[in-house]
């Protein structure tokens, strides 16, 4: 190939410089290449120059795609230095708010959301001629869309396509089958070796809490300064761990320590990336942005913490939580790369030596564990409605990309059959979630600044961040004094001037993209009624201060000192996942006006009657619901007695059958009733076991609670006169003879029978009252006899037979000699059988 005079300067000594000719050759003939190359081998910024004047190409471009705004800008200066031209010349880059390109720009360096776009608007490509996915490890989403939707293009619109595929740390197999078997490259070789060694925290900092994480990284960077002469490129989750040990190291002289996360300016960010113009010794302080941009001079030791934060979104609460997760085999390669790229290297991880056989080979591809709602609508806007007619390195989940299919149905972005709309479309166009899309097509004229600004700073981290108020109305007032009144009014309130800067630079693009669009015909709306337009399902409800439910069901809770804790109604765009009760980090206010008039259509309007189980009464009110939201409620004056009655019974079906006002009466014909039954099986006596009439409440119980409300009012009823009629007239007139609640005795008295179900009746007498009785007395017919307790004088049993026979003829006498030495007053014969019975207590004179 023949090479420009602008590329004199291509270092040949890097690993992947052994392989262009066979990538390129591959590219030639087959148009389809997977190179594997270890970090620092040149892949990134060497491939693409010397591929720029392919013949195959035919005067096209080359688009190399980055999975970060930083890596694609500082691709594109480093390939336009060694061009010794400025960026947007030979090598130009995209970026969101960003854009130096030419028409002289052979390599387009752009991220990967760029390219779906691109697709969207001309997916024919017409003039690039070489599609390259760089550190396709990461597999974001946005790759991952726009790596299938290529091949769809390959597949049906242009067959001269050419597709690279580069990663350090990737499964070449699988990507390589995906693209009909293209030919794997290995760009073999590291410039410099990396020895690892590993500093395991201490037993108490050894958790992934972001204090731990920050106290165990903070030590061994102290540890490892005494060690290491070079600059340290230190791997941290998240800006809040950054930020620890940042001030956690602010007491260590002759250092300089920056910060270095996609949240900071490019200024920021290349004062990171250079070296410190003073010659102090640097200690970067990076998320996972810096696993994959280009070399950051002077690093030649790297501090893992083995540990990263990923957004996992759960599908059944329809919310997204982040999570700190161990990072994989792949990614620790990747960073433990970053030592070794300009001489040799160590990398010190922050972990036990055992870990290493836990981590798993590759990370998992974030369309696993996404919110898939916008892909699903690109995939719409694609004229793709089932995701099964295209080619997938890792499908997506049927739950997930369902639930993205209804949310967008919702938001009127598709059809009940799943079409785009003409609403989808327009949302479509906007580089925004399409919730926040939604909100500003519609939001009329007088709400759209207001709607911008929001979707903006909902678009970017929290430029609030630490604020103890959830409010976005504070995010408002800040983002204000930023325009108005300049940096100094922005600390005062703990704002973050990067992220003030960027929310702004955001709303003036989208401003640009929303000219031209017609307006809705809509109220004047607050915060939270924009917010409702986005957020239909995050309508939450007061429960008690601080705590709310939510449209779904789920649970929010703010922080207990929260201004909005007192708030009726919250719209809530910013919702951890909890297990039960989410955490909210963003919030507005919303009027119940406005909700009657955003959600009319929605708004179920019923008449409720229901068992109150805290009252224990029975409620009937006229409720208005927004979901599982009670939005508001009155009482009916006149509810349905029949729904009344079924409110009453689930109520007593709740607290038990013995709720109910039982007399002795009720009770002793309920077991009369069940004896017979066991007495006598091969008749029909009704089942009135406790089970049996509490699941049968309807057929004989209903009939009775006309004008009850509460269990109370239940203790009018007559339960005897209720169970009795359970029987017929045969069956009441049988109850009384073979069952009978009293027995005559000998004394004239009529002594109450005590009934239990399966034994014997019970007659308990006194032993004078029954002298003369020679036969015990029976029940059912004769066929069951009582058992007798025969009473002393003082009512206390000396006696409990069924053979009254067998008791005068031999037990009697004892207990008579007992009895007259202790009650010497009474009447105690000699002879029971001849005795006249009696009921009084003594002996006549």
């Amino acid at each position: 190939m023949k090479k420009k005079k602008n590329i004199l300067h291509l270092p040949d000594h890097l690993p992947v410089h052994k392989v262009l000719p066979q990538l390129e050759q591959a590219l030639a003939g087959k148009g389809r290449a997977v190179l594997t190359a270890p970090p620092g081998s040149g892949k990134t910024t060497l491939v693409p120059l010397v591929l720029k004047d392919a013949s195959w190409l035919h005067e096209k471009k080359i688009l190399l795609l980055e999975p970060r705004r930083i890596a694609a800008r500082l691709a594109a200066e480093y390939m336009s230095k060694l061009c010794q031209e400025k960026v947007g010349n030979t090598v130009g880059y995209q970026i969101r708010f960003d854009r130096r390109i030419s028409a002289r720009t052979k390599v387009e360096v752009i991220t990967e959301g760029i390219l779906c776009r691109r697709l969207q608007q001309g997916p024919e490509l017409s003039d690039i001629g070489l599609v390259i996915f760089d550190e396709f490890h990461e597999r974001s989403l946005n790759s991952d869309l726009a790596f299938t939707l290529c091949l769809d293009v390959l597949s049906g619109l242009r067959d001269d396509l050419r597709l690279l595929v580069m990663s350090a740390t990737m499964d070449a197999e699988a990507v390589s089958s995906l693209l009909g078997d293209a030919p794997i490259i290995n760009g073999q070789g590291r410039m410099f070796p990396v020895r690892k060694e590993y500093l395991p925290p201490l037993p108490q900092f050894a958790s992934s809490r972001p204090d731990q994480l920050a106290r165990s990284t903070s030590r061994a960077i102290r540890q490892v300064l005494g060690q290491e002469q070079g600059d340290l490129l230190v791997f941290l989750p998240g800006m809040g761990e950054i930020r620890r040990v940042q001030e956690q190291l602010a007491d260590v002289e002759k250092i300089i320590v920056r910060p270095l996360h996609g949240s900071l300016k490019p200024a920021e960010q290349e004062l990171a990336i250079q070296p410190d113009a003073a010659g102090r010794q640097r200690v970067i302080l990076a998320t996972t942005i810096a696993e994959t941009s280009v070399t950051i001079e002077g690093i030649t030791a790297v501090i893992d913490c083995g540990w990263k934060r990923v957004p996992r979104f759960d599908n059944n609460s329809g919310l997204s939580r982040l999570e700190t997760v161990r990072i994989s085999k792949a990614s620790a390669e990747q960073r433990a790369g970053r030592a070794g790229r300009l001489g040799p290297g160590v990398c010190y991880q922050l972990w036990d030596k055992g870990v290493d056989v836990g981590l798993q080979a590759f990370d998992q591809p974030e369309i696993s564990q996404a919110d898939l709602a916008p892909m699903v609508l690109e995939l719409a806007n694609w004229g793709v409605l089932d995701p099964a007619q295209l080619s997938w390195l890792t499908p997506p989940p049927v739950a997930s990309f369902a639930q993205g299919k209804e949310l967008l149905q919702r938001l009127g972005a598709l059809d009940r059959q799943g079409r785009i709309t003409e609403t989808g479309r327009a949302m479509a166009d906007f580089p925004l979630h399409p919730r926040l899309a939604r909100m500003l097509l519609l939001a009329d004229k007088e709400n759209r600044h207001t709607a911008l600004d929001l979707a903006a700073l909902l678009s970017e981290p929290d430029l609030l961040s630490g604020n103890d108020s959830a409010d976005l109305e504070d995010r408002l007032s800040c983002l204000h004094r930023f325009r108005t009144q300049g940096r100094a009014a922005v600390r005062a309130l703990g704002g973050h001037m990067g992220t003030c800067a960027r929310v702004e630079q955001s709303t003036r693009q989208l401003a640009s993209l929303l000219k031209g669009k017609s307006a809705q015909k809509t109220h004047q709306l607050s915060v939270g009624g924009l917010l409702a337009l986005a957020w239909p399902d995050r309508v939450a409800l007061r429960r008690s201060h601080g705590s709310y439910k939510l449209v779904s069901g789920r649970g929010g809770l703010l922080r207990p000192h929260d201004p909005l804790a007192a708030s009726q109604l919250l719209v809530v765009p910013s919702l951890d996942a909890g297990h039960q009760d989410g955490r909210i980090f963003l919030a507005a206010q919303l009027d119940q006006d406005e909700l009657e008039i955003l959600f009319q259509d929605e708004l179920a309007e019923q008449d409720e009657v229901f068992w109150d189980s805290t009252a224990e009464r029975v409620v009937s009110r006229a409720v208005v619901r927004l979901g599982q939201l009670l939005v508001s409620e009155k009482p009916l004056a006149d509810p349905d007695p029949a729904a009344v009655q079924h409110a009453l019974l689930s109520g007593i079906r709740e607290l038990g059958i013995e709720i109910l006002h039982w007399s002795a009466k009720a009770r002793q014909l309920q077991v009369r009733l069940l004896c017979l039954r066991a007495w006598q099986p091969s008749a029909d006596w009704p089942d009135l076991s406790d089970a049996t009439l509490l699941a049968e409440l309807e057929d004989w119980l209903l009939p009775y609670l006309s004008g009850i409300r509460t269990i109370k009012g239940c203790a009018a009823l007559n339960l005897e006169q209720i169970l009795r009629s359970r029987l017929d007239f045969r069956q009441q007139q049988r109850v009384e003879k073979d069952a009978p609640t009293h027995i005559q005795v000998p004394s004239g008295s009529r002594i109450r029978l005590e009934y239990r179900p399966g034994e014997p009746p019970i007659l308990a007498v006194r032993l004078q009252e029954v002298f003369g009785l020679a036969e015990t007395p029976a029940v059912c017919q004769g066929r069951v006899p009582v058992v007798l307790h025969l009473l002393s004088p003082a009512r206390r049993p000396v006696q409990i037979t069924q053979d009254l026979r067998g008791f005068w003829q031999s037990s009697y006498f004892a207990v008579r000699k007992e009895m007259k030495g202790r009650y010497p007053k009474h009447h105690w014969p000699e002879e029971p059988w001849s005795a006249e019975a009696t009921a009084r207590i003594k002996r006549k004179k």
